[in-house]
């Protein structure tokens, strides 16, 4: 098998009485992200694009939004579990690229942290780890200010060994 690539998108809504959760990071901001587990749009994107690359569904498919089990839940164990999902039919996660899309707060801070925290529950180095930060120019619902959203390329490929 040759590399194969996968898309994930996720975007969530913002809520003052939660933490921001992006890329396994607590972000200071005076709101967070509202979603049935932690609402953590880069993990979540991240984890549709692994699934997508391997067609195994997506992350609704592995983790329903209307099991009790991840309510409140850390967006680590999604990525990990697609990790495992991978493992199972002898893939391995390559590459991911993420780009984050909000206006608020500023991330370039927190991205180094992001990359740390998501390249090891991916389980790769952090090399293979690309996140970035773009806002919307103030356009539509980004440049309100009523959320954030995720954009995720993964690369997989034949498990070695």
């Amino acid at each position: 098998m040759s590399a194969r690539a996968g898309i994930g998108y996720d975007s969530h809504r913002f809520d003052a009485g939660r933490p921001l959760r992006l890329g396994g990071v607590t972000v200071p901001h005076s709101r967070g992200l509202i979603g049935h587990s932690d609402g953590d749009v880069v993990l979540h994107a991240i984890t549709d694009a692994l699934l997508g690359a391997a067609a195994l569904g997506d992350i609704g498919s592995l983790f329903p939004d209307d099991d009790p089990q991840y309510q409140g839940a850390d967006s680590t164990r999604f990525v990990r579990g697609a990790v495992a999902a991978l493992a199972a039919h002898r893939l391995a996660v390559g590459h991911v690229d993420v780009t984050i899309i909000a206006e608020q707060p500023k991330l370039a801070p927190h991205i180094g942290a992001m990359r740390a925290a998501t390249a090891r529950a991916l389980g790769v180095p952090m090399e293979a780890v690309s996140i970035k930060a773009k806002t919307n120019e103030g356009m539509g619902w980004v440049g309100r200010g009523e959320g954030i959203g995720a954009i995720a390329v993964a690369t997989i490929r034949e498990a070695l060994g």
